[in-house]
């Protein structure tokens, strides 16, 4: 068992049909509401993403071209892959009209609702995990790789094939009986378990996501330029905010979730019930003048075991600098503004400065 391919040991082969609705039936035991099977052949999304990168639509994000067509290549990534297993976590609460409340209340801060609770990778790959482990207790050692978004796999396009959904306009994987609210996670495996039908695509004319973009970032249906994403910005990028992005970005301080919100098909995404992604440190309804005064110290505690610790307390803090900016002007935004004026980080300086200047000319 583990990360390496193995010599399965049963006497005979088993039956790989009986054992692909094993496999689905474990899955949703271990609270995949969505699980599939694909094969590994992804040559027109290889060919996709190639032209994505020379365009240079991926930003800084040099990881995303540092592996070449391993990405694509599931065989060449874990040697002996013949299929993947896709399965989909949902963490969505039904909370949309919430989250617009927020996104409309200037002094309170949007985090996208993915990051509100406790990092769903390690909870992901433990069960995954697991789900091999279940499946080898039944037919013996197999070879396998576990991945929750943690190596070079173009995940949409393999659950995708996999029956779970398709790639929608604003790239989000989109279920018909579910929306978009949910992770995904794959097992790669040596077993040539029959496939499952490919998702068709049901956008038809409806452009509501790259109509709501606020910095205008899906430039085309499916094709969208990191470099401009609220997402990217707010968590990827590591320098200074482009001036002419800074005003659409609002509130949003880390991610955003506007094209999943406007979905019509995310009426139908169901509300999740894992504890560990119920929203911490009152994130969900924090204002920004609050989240603004968190130390170094304090970021690190509180984002223990969050995908916010991704962003660091620099790019927390200019973040926070520019919604400050967006905000209503009042004493408490000006005062938030004020403590961190003279701040040690010459990029929170520059962002703080900007947003002060925003509201002395308002």
């Amino acid at each position: 068992m583990g990360n390496s391919y193995t010599s399965r040991m049963t006497a005979s082969a088993p039956d790989y049909t009986e054992l692909a609705a094993r496999v689905r039936m474990l899955a949703r035991d271990a609270g995949f509401r969505r699980v599939g099977i694909s094969g590994v052949e992804l040559g027109e999304d290889e060919t996709f993403l190639r032209d994505w990168l020379e365009q240079g639509l991926h930003g800084t994000m040099q990881w995303m071209a540092a592996h070449g067509g391993k990405r694509a290549r599931p065989a060449e990534l874990v040697p002996g892959t013949l299929r993947v297993i896709s399965v989909g976590l949902d963490y969505g609460n039904r909370d949309d009209e919430t989250a617009w409340q927020t996104l409309h209340d200037g002094e309170r801060a949007y985090v996208a609702r993915y990051a509100l609770g406790r990092d769903y990778h390690k909870l992901m790959r433990n069960r995954l995990q697991k789900l091999a482990a279940e499946i080898a207790a039944e037919i013996g050692p197999f070879g396998f790789r576990v991945f929750v978004d943690s190596a070079p796999v173009l995940e949409r396009a393999l659950a995708r094939n996999a029956g779970l959904g398709w790639i929608g306009k604003n790239t989000c994987l989109i279920d018909k009986d579910g929306g978009s609210w949910f992770f995904l996670g794959e097992i790669y495996v040596d077993l040539p378990l029959p496939v499952d039908a490919q998702a068709s695509a049901h956008c038809g004319t409806c452009t509501r996501c790259i109509d709501v973009c606020p910095t205008r970032a899906i430039i085309a249906p499916n094709r969208l330029d990191a470099r401009r994403c609220i997402s990217y910005l707010t968590i990827e990028h590591e320098g200074a905010i482009p001036l002419e992005l800074r005003e659409p970005m609002g509130n949003r301080i880390y991610g955003c979730d506007d094209c999943q919100l406007v979905c019509p098909w995310n009426k139908f995404a169901q509300r999740h019930d894992e504890p560990d992604f119920r929203a911490r440190n009152n994130l969900d309804t924090a204002t920004l003048a609050e989240l603004f005064a968190w130390s170094e110290t304090e970021f690190l505690a509180r984002t223990e075991g969050s995908a916010i610790r991704r962003s660091g307390h620099q790019r927390w803090l200019r973040n926070i600098a520019i919604a400050l900016g967006n905000a209503p002007t009042n004493p408490d935004v000006l005062a938030a503004l004020a403590s961190r004026r003279d701040d040690d980080s010459e990029l929170v300086r520059e962002h703080v400065a900007w947003a002060l200047a925003r509201h002395r000319t308002q």
